[in-house]
Parts: C-alpha cells; structure tokens; sequence
C-alpha cells in the first residue's frame, strides 16, 4: 500500500483526498518508481483546487514531476535501485503523476539522475528550470554568444523566467529581466544576475513592424504583444527561444524581423524533445546553476497540505519553491 493524493471528480466539483492504494491501481508503464520528492506547480494549484481545465480524465494523482529511486523496470535501461527525474509527458494530467508514494511510468519518459544531483536539487529545478536551459541552450545552438549583446527574459519573475535569468547571467550573457512586478521582484532579479530590469508595460503596446535593434537573443515565456514588441527589436542574426506563452498564443507581427533581419523563432517544448537533448540540459543546468540557488528558501509541505497550498499558490499568496516530501 501507498499514500496518494488523488483527485476525483462530483458533478462540476473537484475533490481532492489522501488515500491509500495498492499497486494494482496505477496506470501501465515499464518502470515502477517510489517518489521520494514531488514539486507543487502554478498547473498543479489549479489542477488541485479545479480552478483550471487541467485533468483530462479522473481519478487522477496529480503533480507534473517527480524524482525518486527504481523499484521495478521491464526496460533494460533501467535497473531496480536506479534514481531518475520526471518531467512533463502529461503525468499530473492526463497519466497519474508525482503526488504518491509510487508512480508507474513509461521508461522513455524518464531521465537517470545527473552527476552531483539529487531529489531536492531536481525538484528545485522541477520542470520550469529544464525549460530554461532548453531556452538557453536553444540560443547557444542558434549561435547566440554573449558578446553579441543583450538577452532578454520576458515574465522573468515566473518560474522558467527567473532560472533562465540566473543561467543567462551565469554564462556571462548580459540580461534585460522584463516582469509585471518590478518593485516586488526587482532585489530578487537583480540576485539572480539581471543587469537590467525592464516593466513589462514596455513591451505591452503596438508596435510597428521593425524598431530600433537592441536584442541579441530572447526568452519568451509571455507571448502575445509582448513576444511581437521583442521581435521588432531583435537585432539582425538574432534568436527568440518561445516557450509556455503564459499572455497569449496570439502573435501579431510580420513576417519583417525575419525575412529583413534573419531573426530565428525556436519553439521550446520540454516534453516533445529527445532524450538526449533533455539529459544535456539536467546535466549542464546542475553544472551551471550557483549552490546558492539550491540555498534559497523553499516550503517543504506533505500530502496534507497540499489543497491548502494549492488554493494559496492559485491566489499568488505563495513565493519560492515548493517541494512535497513523500
């Protein structure tokens, strides 16, 4: 038997409970894994407290990661004992995810554990800092080097905005940190290595198709207006790395910055990319990321207290990292 928060559903109302369940009651998959530690995300919060159309099908356990050891495997790339990472693939959705004690997924869904990590520092990265360096590692790829000028980080202040920042800053790129909170957040980005913080407001406004060039590559985790304004000043060779588009799917620009500047839009999915490119990026974001990232404050809670939690994060009552012991 295993503890599991799972959610069921009673007419429009989501209910959520810690129970127990056995075995029997997972989902298929290659590889049992025991969950030594889960993250509570913003997608969680609303999945939790049914305030989002999240869950495609109950019941359901949600959590979009989890890290934790191997205890079965039918896949020969994996071996009882072994520690691996989760990240994304539809688990807290759509397959049961990372709030239980035990979770079955498919093996290709899994990455090893890297060198010098462990479950703490992998859910401190969680899914949002994979996505951040598969940005970053995105606009290297694109041929952007920091010697070519500014990088800006759109909705720094969220959670793939703020790792990209420090990562950006760590590989001695020159960041411009864009975020609707500039008072809240500014000591936090300024830690985190942006040079330069700019209010979001400034990207917000229409445009014309070209303005003065000032980026060399750019996060983008916003969309919408805000993603159109950053294009129009991206400088000639320049590189958007796009991901999470949090304001809008919408995209009103032209087609100028990329046929007059040659300018590169690169999609981010950190679920839909190769398992070698996801081991790169687990294994270069722990080499690059300072200790004291991992030092920062972060609310350890249990599956109790997770309805509670959820409802605050929905709310934005809740800063930092939040990690479920299990």
């Amino acid at each position: 038997m295993f503890k599991a928060l799972q959610l069921t559903q009673d007419g429009k109302a989501t209910l959520a409970k810690v129970c127990e369940l056995d075995d029997s009651a997972l989902p298929a998959g290659e590889v049992l894994v025991e969950v030594v530690a889960s993250s509570l995300n913003y997608k969680d919060g609303l999945a939790v407290t049914g305030k989002g159309k999240i869950i495609r099908d109950f019941p359901m356990v949600p959590g979009i990661d989890f890290a934790g050891k191997v205890l079965e495997s039918s896949d020969d790339r994996y071996q009882a004992g072994d520690e691996v990472v989760l990240t994304g693939w539809g688990v807290g959705e759509r397959h049961w995810g990372g709030m239980a004690q035990r979770a079955r997924v498919k093996a290709d869904w899994l990455v090893p554990m890297p060198k010098g990590g462990d479950h703490h520092k992998a859910m401190m990265i969680g899914t949002a800092g994979l996505t951040a360096m598969l940005c970053v590692q995105a606009l290297e790829d694109a041929g952007v080097k920091p010697e070519h000028g500014e990088v800006l980080v759109t909705g720094a202040s969220g959670g793939v905005g703020s790792v990209a920042v420090s990562l950006l800053s760590q590989l001695g790129y020159e960041v411009v940190a864009s975020t609707g909170r500039v008072e809240e957040n500014g000591d936090m980005l300024t830690a985190l290595g942006a040079k330069t913080l700019m209010p979001r407001s400034e990207l917000e406004a229409e445009c014309r198709p070209l303005e003065r060039s000032r980026w060399a590559g750019i996060v983008d985790t916003v969309g919408g207006q805000v993603l159109a304004t950053a294009l129009a000043q991206a400088n000639y060779g320049g590189a958007a790395a796009i991901c999470g588009l949090a304001g809008s799917f919408a995209l009103p620009t032209t087609v100028m910055p990329f046929i007059l500047r040659g300018v590169s839009l690169l999609g981010v999915d950190s679920v839909m990319c190769p398992l070698e490119k996801r081991q790169r990026a687990w294994n270069r974001i722990l080499e690059i990321l300072p200790q004291s990232y991992f030092d920062q404050a972060c609310t350890s809670i249990s599956l109790e207290q997770v309805h509670d939690y959820a409802d605050r994060i929905v709310k934005g009552q809740v800063t930092g990292r939040v990690l479920i012991t299990l």
